[in-house]
C-alpha cells in the first residue's frame, strides 16, 4: 500500500470520527509529521491488555480545563517505553499521543 493510499484512508477515518464525535463535538485532535504523513491521535489508556499492549480509546482535546471526551471505539496500542517481555504499568486514564506504524498502533509513555 503506498504512502498516500495510506495518507487518503487516515483522512477518511479522521473525517468519520468527526462526524461520529460525542454530541457532534466535531474536532479530532491531530499531530501530523511531514515526509511520510503518517497521523497521530491523542487516546487515553484504558487498561492493560497484555505484555506492553493497551487498550486505548480517541479523545477530543477541549478548551483549557475541560476534560477530553472519549470518542469512537477502543482499539490496541504497543507502548514502545516498556519491555516487551513484561507486564506493563502505565496507569488507566493517561492521555498520549498515538500513532500508526505499519498494522500497528504505537505509543512512548514512560510510566
Amino acid at each position: 500500500m503506498s504512502n498516500a493510499t495510506r495518507s487518503i484512508e487516515n483522512q477518511q477515518v479522521l473525517e468519520r470520527l468527526c462526524r461520529e464525535g460525542s454530541q457532534g463535538a466535531g474536532e479530532v485532535a491531530v499531530v501530523t509529521s511531514p515526509g511520510a504523513r503518517t497521523a497521530g491521535w491523542a487516546v487515553k489508556v484504558k487498561s492493560l491488555s497484555s505484555y506492553n499492549v493497551y487498550n486505548v480509546i480517541a479523545v477530543v482535546i477541549h478548551d483549557p480545563g475541560a476534560i477530553p471526551s472519549e470518542i469512537g471505539q477502543q482499539t490496541q496500542a504497543v507502548n514502545l517505553a516498556e519491555s516487551f517481555t513484561q507486564q506493563g504499568t502505565l496507569p488507566a486514564g493517561t492521555y498520549v499521543v498515538m500513532t500508526r506504524v505499519g498494522d500497528k498502533n504505537v505509543f512512548y509513555a514512560k510510566p
